[in-house]
């Protein structure tokens, strides 16, 4: 943690960043339940589009279903997607099935053309690095919105998320540890953001992110991070609750960059330079 404070920090300020950073996640270690998952079983995956209450409607249930096949790769980038198919092995009838496939098409992951039919978004370089400058847009200007508007009950979520993410392995190969590593980072990511109080923004940023998780999923599958995320997560919410907004745009933009450059590096060989 040396170098990481800010001289300029005052002692009111260093007090409050030590109960954030060691007090509450500690409060939060004593909670298992919602803290701890087990080793045996994946968190539920981070769903940006399910409702924030109530059961879950067909529809949603056949949405999250098909975002999850798409982002996994079990339903190919680029293959046609038949309806009639799709209703029989899922043995759900036709309307809600369209009512989810529309809502992909909304998201960016599923296209539809005229006369065509429905296909399963390609992927591409292009489309990677379009992704990955469209989140250097928002994302900076997204958590600087955030720190302005954020006040304790954020930083604490913040710190939350980052002790929860931090706790979190990710083991490659390992489904399990996949999946629950995969929703705490997302979590953390969301919640440096979500203050900025403009939920078109927020909106976009969900649908950049699934798009980005796409490659992931695919192509990291069984690959160990080679760099140390932790620390670099660790400074971008201490830079956050330090109301440090330039340091905190500067390091997320550079988390941003190096996630994609690594990703670039591994995939390239495989994909083509633009959607076919």
């Amino acid at each position: 943690m040396k170098g990481l404070i800010s001289p300029r920090i005052d002692a009111i300020n260093k007090n409050r960043f030590f109960f954030l950073l060691w007090v509450f996640p500690l409060y939060i270690a004593l909670q298992p339940r919602h803290y701890r998952p087990r080793k045996d079983a994946p968190m539920l995956a981070l769903d940006f589009n399910a409702k924030s209450a109530g059961k879950p409607t067909i529809a949603g249930q056949i949405e999250a279903q098909l975002r999850h096949d798409i982002l996994h790769g079990i339903l190919a980038p680029g293959g046609k997607l038949n309806l009639d198919k799709l209703r029989i092995s899922m043995d759900v009838g036709l309307s809600p099935l369209r009512e989810a496939v529309t809502r992909l098409v909304t998201e960016g992951l599923i296209e539809a053309e005229a006369q065509r039919g429905y296909t399963v978004a390609p992927i591409s370089v292009a489309n990677l690095d379009e992704v990955c400058a469209l989140r250097l847009e928002l994302e900076p200007y997204a958590l600087r919105k955030s720190i302005e508007n954020g006040g304790l009950e954020w930083e604490a979520a913040v710190m939350g998320a980052l002790h929860r993410l931090n706790k979190t392995d990710r083991v490659p190969g390992d489904p399990v540890s996949l999946a629950n590593w995969e929703a705490a980072n997302n979590a953390f990511h969301l919640t440096l953001i979500e203050r900025c109080d403009m939920p078109l923004l927020i909106k976009m940023y969900k649908s950049l992110v699934s798009m980005n998780d796409r490659y992931r999923h695919i192509y990291l599958r069984a690959v160990a991070v080679q760099r140390d995320v932790i620390d670099e997560h660790t400074a971008i919410a201490q830079a956050a609750v330090e109301r440090r907004a330039d340091d905190a745009a500067a390091l997320l933009a550079r988390h941003i960059e190096r996630s994609t450059s690594n990703l670039r590096l591994l995939i390239s060989d495989d994909l083509p330079a633009a959607p076919l």
